[in-house]
C-alpha cells in the first residue's frame, strides 16, 4: 500500500509507558525477562503437544494453537516497546504503525475464535461424551481452527481499511508503548467522534458474540458437572475453571480498550501492557500448573 498519498505524516511519536529514566530501565528489564518467559513457556507447550503422543487429542491441539497465538500477541507490541524504552527518540513508521493495529485485532480476534472452540470443545467431552471422538475429529478441529483465522482477518481488515483512509496531517504524538487504534484515530485531522462509535461498535460484535457463546458453553458444562458423580465433576470442574480465569483475563482488558474506553491515560496504559505482557504469561502457567497431563508430559520429556 503507498501510505504517502493517504497521510502527510509519515511517522508517530510514542510517548511509552512514563517519563523517568530510571522507572523506565527498570521496565525494559522487567518486560524482557516477562518476553523470554512468555516466548519459552508457549514454546514448551506447543514442543509438547506436538511430540508428546498422550497430548494428541483436541483440547491440546488446540491450547497449541492458543499458545502460538499468545506469543504472537505479545511479539506484536512488546519488543519494540523494550527497545523504545531505552532510545531518545521514540518513533515508528505510519507503516510500522497500520502493522501494529492489523496485528492486534487479528490476533484478538483470533485468540476470542479460539477460546469459543476452546468452551465448544468442553461442551462437547463434558456433556456428550459418547459422541467426542465423533464430533471432534481432526478436519473438524482444523476447519475451526481455520474459521478463527479467517474472522480474524476480517475483523482486523475491517479496521484497517478505514485508517488508511483517513488524513494525518499534524499531531502525531501517541500517549502509548504502541500504535493503539483509539489513540491513533484520535490524531486524524477530523471529527472522529462517529468514527470511533462505528469501530468500537465493530469490535463490540465480535467481542460481546464471543463472551455470550462463551457463557452458554459454559452454564451449559456447569449444569451438566452439578448432575455429574462427584469424581468426574472435579475433574470436569477444575479444567473448566481454568479456561473460565484464561477468559477472564483476556476479555476483561480487551472489553475496556476497545468496545467501552474508559478515557483515562495511566488505566489505558494498565490495560494495554496487562493485555500484551501479562495475559501471554499467565496463560502458560494457568495451563500447565493446572493440569495433569502437561505436568506428566513435562516429567516424561524430563525423562527422556
Amino acid at each position: 500500500m503507498d501510505y504517502g498519498n493517504q497521510s502527510m505524516v509519515s511517522e508517530f511519536v510514542l510517548l511509552g509507558l512514563c517519563q523517568s529514566w530510571d522507572i523506565q530501565v527498570l521496565l525494559s528489564v522487567i518486560f524482557l525477562m516477562l518476553y523470554l518467559i512468555i516466548v519459552s513457556g508457549n514454546t514448551i507447550i506447543m514442543f509438547l503437544v506436538i511430540t508428546d503422543p498422550c497430548l494428541h487429542s483436541p483440547m491440546y491441539f488446540f491450547l497449541a494453537n492458543l499458545s502460538f497465538v499468545d506469543m504472537w500477541l505479545s511479539s506484536n507490541t512488546t519488543p519494540k516497546m523494550i527497545t523504545d524504552i531505552l532510545r531518545e527518540n521514540k518513533t515508528i513508521s505510519f507503516g510500522g504503525c497500520i502493522s501494529q493495529i492489523f496485528f492486534s485485532h487479528f490476533i484478538a480476534g483470533l485468540e476470542m475464535v479460539i477460546l469459543v472452540i476452546m468452551a465448544y470443545d468442553r461442551y462437547v467431552a463434558i456433556c456428550k461424551p459418547l459422541h467426542y471422538s465423533t464430533i471432534m475429529s481432526l478436519q473438524k478441529c482444523i476447519g475451526l481452527v481455520l474459521t478463527g483465522w479467517i474472522i480474524g482477518f476480517v475483523h482486523a481488515m475491517s479496521q484497517i481499511v478505514v485508517i488508511v483512509q483517513l488524513p494525518f496531517c499534524g499531531p502525531k504524538e501517541i500517549d502509548s508503548f504502541f500504535c493503539d487504534r483509539p489513540l491513533v484515530i484520535k490524531l486524524a485531522c477530523m471529527d472522529s467522534s462517529n468514527l470511533k462509535i462505528s469501530m468500537n461498535a465493530n469490535c463490540g460484535v465480535v467481542a460481546v458474540s464471543c463472551f455470550i457463546l462463551l457463557l452458554i458453553s459454559y452454564t451449559y458444562i456447569l449444569l451438566t458437572v452439578h448432575r455429574s458423580s462427584k469424581t468426574g465433576a472435579s475433574k470436569a470442574l477444575s479444567t473448566c475453571t481454568a479456561h473460565i480465569t484464561v477468559v477472564v483475563l483476556f476479555f476483561g482488558p480487551c472489553m475496556f480498550i476497545y468496545v467501552w474506553p474508559l478515557n483515562i491515560t495511566w488505566i489505558d496504559k494498565f490495560l494495554a501492557v496487562f493485555y500484551s505482557v501479562i495475559t501471554p504469561l499467565l496463560n502458560p502457567i494457568i495451563y500447565t500448573l493446572r493440569n495433569k497431563e502437561m505436568k506428566n508430559a513435562m516429567k516424561r520429556f524430563r525423562g527422556y
